[in-house]
């Protein structure tokens, strides 16, 4: 992408742990899965954490907010995987809706990580630089 990313929703990365929410919600509203409360709430939570983090960490406008913000969503990534394999164990999503999702949270980390990657190399610019990490976190 050419310029500054001025909304977190210009993200792709926010975009498509957007979509993996939506997915997320809908698989865990069926069946036995809707009705493990605990499991359902712990998965959506982290689904929901990944793209809140990634909005959270870009609207507080410091490189350094937004690298830390960007670590807690991968993290949340993280956890919602391993949720991944605990429905798939207790039988609440198919072998098959368990590959979709995993490969959807595993490119959202990827996503993620590649941002924070780069918000890393810019906020050590900044510091280099002397301005700290004040510098709005666009991305180019």
């Amino acid at each position: 992408m050419c310029g500054k990313v001025e909304r977190f929703e210009d993200l792709v990365a926010w975009q498509k742990a957007r979509a993996l929410v939506a997915e997320v919600y809908r698989v865990t509203s069926e069946g036995a899965f809707a009705r493990d409360f605990h499991l359902k709430d712990q998965i959506r939570d982290a689904a929901v954490s990944i793209m809140s983090n990634t909005a959270e960490g870009f609207e507080r406008g410091r490189m350094s907010e937004f690298h830390q913000f960007l670590s807690i969503a991968k993290g949340s990534c993280g956890e919602l995987r391993s949720q991944l394999y605990v429905a798939l164990d207790a039988t609440y999503i198919s072998e098959g809706t368990f590959r979709r999702l995993m490969n959807e949270a595993q490119e959202v980390g990827r996503l993620i990580g590649g941002l924070r990657a780069s918000v890393e190399r810019k906020r050590d610019d900044c510091a280099r630089r002397g301005s700290a990490s004040h510098a709005r976190p666009a991305t180019d």
